[in-house]
């Protein structure tokens, strides 16, 4: 195969921001992508028909549903080479005032999700002989940040999963690595803008202000990691955790 022409992937959390840059650019490459995001939506179906995939739509917190998306993308086109687990769910609060149910769901959606989902495409990779599987974590998952802790708790075991993964499925060629982003210009930032209470443009501004290379990241630069990561022609770089971020932590993960 050239390129990713003839492989198959699935991308979750594909309905706007970094999602819908990945499966665009792995279209562009020559994939067939099934896009995936919480819940069926005319967003999601244009952008399965803009791209020629299909949509999947499906809550990935659950585990039975990961299953179905796996089976149905695998039965529609024949195969699935490449997960990117996109997916995300977050809220911020101090500690103290985090509603325990809404930090489980944090966790539950952001780091179960991603166990389930890789535990739904491991046999349709196994029997292809190989695969592909792109984390989406988080600079947060390796520094932390003030009233964070249920996303960034979940961010780094997300590290941690796909540095274990890498060694435990490399042998089978299916190869695991993450993605690290920044501060991305993607809807997620209106979060981060409404817990300090100000608005977008100034979280934006304050952000850029704190990275060395003076602005924020865009989501075409983390598709770009992304398809990079999905290269059948490189095995060699396994379980490793690429951070995007401008410079601003530039430390061994």
């Amino acid at each position: 195969m050239s390129g990713l022409t003839g492989r198959v992937a699935l991308v979750t959390g594909a309905a706007q921001g970094m999602g819908a840059a990945h499966a665009r650019r792995l279209a562009a490459a020559g994939a067939t992508v099934a896009v995936n995001d919480i819940r069926p939506s005319s967003g999601l179906d244009a952008l399965a028909a803009e791209i020629g995939g299909l949509a999947a739509p499906g809550d990935v917190a659950d585990p039975d549903t990961c299953g179905q998306i796996a089976d149905t993308v695998a039965a529609a086109t024949g195969r699935l080479d490449i997960l990117v687990a996109n997916h995300a769910y977050m809220t911020m609060a101090p500690l103290l005032e985090h509603d325990e149910r809404d930090w489980w769901r944090v966790v539950d959606t952001n780091l179960g999700g991603t166990f389930h989902l890789v535990q739904a495409v491991l046999p349709h990779m196994r029997q292809l002989g190989a695969g592909r599987i792109v984390v989406i974590s988080s600079e947060w998952g390796v520094t932390g940040w003030p009233q964070a802790t249920a996303y960034a708790a979940s961010k780094s075991g997300l590290i941690a999963l796909v540095k274990t993964l890498g060694r435990e499925l490399a042998p089978e060629r299916i190869i695991v690595n993450a993605v690290a982003p920044g501060v991305i210009d993607t809807p997620q930032l209106r979060v981060d803008a409404d817990a300090a209470g100000v608005d977008l443009a100034t979280v934006q501004a304050q952000y850029a202000r704190s990275i060395p290379l003076g602005r924020i990241g865009s989501a075409a630069e983390i598709a770009a990691a992304v398809q990079l990561l999905t290269d059948f022609d490189m095995e060699a770089v396994v379980g490793q955790v690429i951070s995007c971020n401008g410079g601003a932590t530039r430390g061994r993960v």
